[in-house]
């Protein structure tokens, strides 16, 4: 435990020992962290799939092309709009599942940040571990719906063919969606990072609500992104890895997870002077180890993030993540 604590104590989460890790791909739940655990695996174990699902995600953009050229033609306008259908259906599932995920991470900051969390998170590494796949999960989903145009131009049809139908004839169907329920989904798959939206703003409110928790909250985000940063820095923790390579870009994501969130949730964010976290070694550890995610990773600290373009950010912080 000493060695966890040391990452608190030294400068911005410096100085870790070599000792210390959290073991991301064996750790399971002891006695007392079970209950919890089971509750947040409910939610969990979809991810993966959800992700899968994100990305063969094709859209209609065919059909719709034709549609849109043959207006009149009522068949291809019933072939774009039966394409459509069901992938809004699939929309939905995954809008369904972001207020899921919304919904558990209140469960896992109580269940890490009610005490002091320095020592929760090296006595908890289950929970832990948990924490950081969910932090994986939001990067992942943000990237896959960023660089997919389909999802957007698919439901933005459906919105603008249903008016018209309905302009048409106001006793037709409804849709696959009721009203209030896309207007809801239109502002989700609006904002370029919607998973990560929801998961800042439930962490906020979890702040807010919870005031005895919320130092430990944010030094909870903050351990968590220096201690996966010494365990991608560090060539000693790797060979303690059975799949290095994976397990090396899976604590870069949650590094960086975990700062922009610490960013959307800290008074004064992650790049200031006072922040916990260490920036520097941040964006030097994110550009380890190159992989596909690099450039997303440094674009999500560059553009997703809240305080980076603050006048107390330092001119070098700035210049780390200019383009």
């Amino acid at each position: 435990m000493g060695n966890l604590l040391q990452v608190l104590k030294s400068p911005k989460g410096k100085g870790a020992g070599a000792d210390f890790y959290l073991d991301f791909e064996a750790c399971a739940p002891t006695e007392a962290e079970k209950a919890v655990w089971d509750q947040i695996n409910e939610v969990q174990s979809r991810m993966v799939a959800t992700l899968t699902e994100l990305q063969d995600y094709g859209g209609a953009g065919e059909q719709i092309r034709q549609a849109i050229s043959n207006a009149k033609d009522d068949a291809m306008q019933k072939a774009a709009w039966d394409a459509v259908c069901p992938l809004v259906i699939k929309l939905k599932s995954f809008y369904d599942f972001s207020a899921e995920v919304e919904g558990i991470l209140p469960v896992i900051l109580e269940a890490l940040c009610s005490d002091p969390p320095a020592e929760t998170l090296e006595q908890k590494q289950a929970l832990a571990k948990q924490c950081a796949e969910l932090l994986n999960f939001v990067l992942k989903f943000d990237d896959l719906k960023m660089s997919n145009p389909a999802i957007q131009n698919d439901f933005s049809y459906y919105r603008r063919t249903l008016s018209r139908m309905k302009m048409h004839d106001p006793s037709a169907d409804d849709g696959v969606v009721t009203n209030e329920e896309a207007n809801r989904m239109s502002l989700f798959y609006a904002y370029p990072t919607p998973m990560l939206k929801c998961v800042s703003e439930a962490a906020t409110k979890f702040v807010l609500e919870n005031k005895a928790s919320g130092d430990n909250t944010t030094d909870c985000l903050a351990i968590m992104s220096s201690v996966c940063r010494i365990m991608v820095e560090q060539p000693a923790y790797h060979d303690r890895f059975t799949k290095k390579e994976e397990t090396v870009f899976f604590c870069q994501r949650v590094m960086v997870s975990s700062v922009i969130v610490y960013d959307h949730v800290h008074a004064v964010g992650a790049f200031s002077k006072k922040s916990a976290i260490d920036i520097k070694a941040t964006v030097k550890a994110t550009k380890m180890h190159a992989n596909p995610s690099t450039d997303q990773m440094l674009n999500a600290l560059r553009y997703t993030t809240k305080h980076l373009n603050d006048e107390d950010t330092p001119k070098a912080v700035k210049s780390l993540l200019a383009v």
